[in-house]
């Protein structure tokens, strides 16, 4: 299910406008905006110490989790961009968006495209095929946070992803999860894979943003065993 078929997705982050193109005629899904980055974004933004009305009787139980100064992170299958746009925009400065080179055209489109919402800059992408080791290695990990959304929808691809979160994120680093069921196969195999690498935190519900909180889409914190 795509989140919608408008060619244009707007999301507001810290009082910022982002202003994504979609095709959702492309033969790749990356060219479309799935509901998961939109979901991470907003999770993100709600807690951010940038923005978290913060008072000695509610403290942020995720300030140290999205403290994002002097972070290195990258995303994989970053699509048209807008998590790692979402996060940059919430103080993940250094950050490197990459996917496969059919949806490079879109992903570079649409950093040009909102370049003036972030701070006049360009972000870094970069070209990886997950089962590409030299491509991997390119990146110099490891990062502090490997950012990752609605990747999770065909069995093939899930070992190599596993191995590329893996091989990318540091031992104290995290990855940021936004996640959908797309396939009950690879749903299956994601998560038996993953909890032989990963110690695996939920996100309650309760605390993603009102207004993002999607029945079927959730948040999760995967950190090395």
């Amino acid at each position: 299910m795509k989140f919608t078929d408008s060619p244009t997705i707007e999301l507001q982050v810290r009082n910022t406008h982002l202003s994504i193109h979609q095709d959702n005629g492309s033969m790749h899904v990356g060219t479309s905006v799935w509901p998961c980055s939109l979901v991470l974004a907003k999770f993100a933004e709600r807690w951010s110490p940038l923005t978290y009305a913060f008072s000695s009787s509610t403290p942020n139980p995720y300030a140290h989790l999205l403290d994002f100064s002097n972070k290195r992170a990258v995303e994989l299958g970053a699509g048209c961009g807008i998590a790692s746009m979402g996060l940059f925009l919430l103080g993940l400065n250094d950050v490197v968006l990459t996917d496969i080179a059919p949806v490079m055209p879109a992903l570079k489109h649409n950093l040009k495209r909102n370049k003036p919402s972030l701070h006049n800059k360009t972000l870094k992408t970069a070209q990886l095929y997950w089962t590409n080791f030299a491509q991997i290695n390119a990146l110099k990990p490891p990062f502090d946070i490997v950012i990752a959304t609605d990747v999770v929808y065909i069995e093939e691809s899930v070992a190599p992803l596993i191995t590329a979160m893996e091989t990318l994120v540091s031992d104290k680093g995290v990855v940021l999860l936004g996640y959908q069921i797309r396939s009950p196969e690879a749903d299956r195999l994601f998560w038996e894979l993953c909890a032989r690498v990963f110690a695996i935190e939920k996100i309650p519900h309760e605390d993603l943003h009102p207004e993002y909180a999607y029945e079927e889409a959730d948040v999760f914190v995967l950190r090395k065993k």
